[in-house]
């Protein structure tokens, strides 16, 4: 790989440009493709949800490029509402942006695209839908979330919801395969699970993680190699964790878990569904735990402090899975 290559983000680089270009999504695909078929000025403002790695950014950017042409980055705005929580700041923006934008049949309206938008407390979410109705007619929002459940009724019903699943192995493995061709990596198909496994299933974690291996093999990657690369990432430290709640050693869980988030960047929502797969293939999911999981998983929707949550949980967990029990 020559110096320049390697320095580059293969997630951007390889990033999509075209709807017809992303992996899978055909129903998200052919719902905008109507969209952009129709009458453009009647389109409404759009909510993606599915999880994180699956192309709701991506296809944002695409369907924008598409409905604006090569002028498209004039007439978008990318907020992050997980960086930008003040509902002021986002409202401020939004004003500045729409402001002194007369419609016309090439650019009917602006696109605000709102990243994160169920990390924002359900007061902002009920500011954001005033200010979304107030610019309705110059501007359009796509709000992109991980779960829909976490974003409130009223937004929901003002939008149309596109719902995106997760990315197959097959669906990554062709992606990855492609990006090594063209830059020159030898990675067999075992190293490629390997990715996918450890990423979740998430194109933009696998796609790093691929980088990073090959920047670091010299363009040729190991399964041995990708395990370095994560060390506690693996989601064999799943199961480790539980082992050590059936053993009562409360500390060393947490302390494992924490470790795990920190490196992999999985919320506390993808942790406890991991944790429940876990332990549903071990047989441990009865009435009690399987009540535990879903009890922490609804308190996450409200909680200001996930990390108490995710303790908490650990708490619970360990007395209904001691051995001694």
């Amino acid at each position: 790989m020559s110096e320049r290559v390697a320095s580059m983000l293969w997630i951007e680089k390889y990033r999509p440009r075209r709807l017809d270009d992303v992996i899978n999504q055909e129903e998200v695909i052919l719902g905008l493709k109507n969209l952009l078929a129709g009458n453009v000025v009647e389109m409404p403002h759009l909510l993606f949800a599915g999880p994180p790695g699956t192309g709701k950014t991506t296809i944002a950017l695409a369907f924008a490029r598409e409905l604006y042409g090569d002028h498209w980055r004039d007439y978008v705005l990318e907020l992050n509402a997980s960086d930008e929580r003040g509902i002021n700041v986002i409202r401020e923006k939004v004003k500045i942006f729409a402001q002194y934008f007369t419609p016309t049949e090439e650019a009917p309206f602006k696109i605000v695209i709102l990243d994160e938008a169920d990390m924002m407390t359900s007061e902002a979410q009920t500011a954001l839908r005033r200010i979304m109705e107030v610019n309705a007619r110059v501007t359009r929002f796509i709000l992109i979330c991980n779960y829909l459940n976490r974003i409130i009724s009223p937004i929901q019903s003002r939008t149309a919801i596109f719902r995106f699943k997760r990315l197959s192995f097959e669906d990554v493995k062709s992606y990855l395969e492609m990006i090594c061709r063209n830059e020159g990596v030898d990675c067999p198909e075992e190293v490629l699970k390997k990715i996918y496994d450890v990423s979740l299933g998430d194109m933009r974690r696998a796609i790093n993680l691929l980088q990073s291996a090959a920047t670091v093999g010299g363009g040729k990657i190991t399964v041995e190699l990708i395990d370095n690369l994560v060390g506690k990432a693996s989601p064999e430290a799943i199961s480790k964790i539980i082992d050590m709640l059936r053993m009562g050693n409360f500390e060393s869980a947490r302390s494992l878990l924490y470790d795990f988030m920190s490196v992999t960047g999985l919320d506390a929502g993808e942790v406890i569904r991991l944790i429940y797969s876990e332990l549903l293939s071990r047989n441990l999911l009865n009435a009690e735990t399987a009540e535990i999981l879903a009890d922490f998983e609804y308190r996450l929707q409200f909680s200001l402090n996930p990390e108490i949550q995710i303790t908490a949980l650990l708490a619970k967990l360990i007395g209904a899975l001691s051995v001694g029990k």
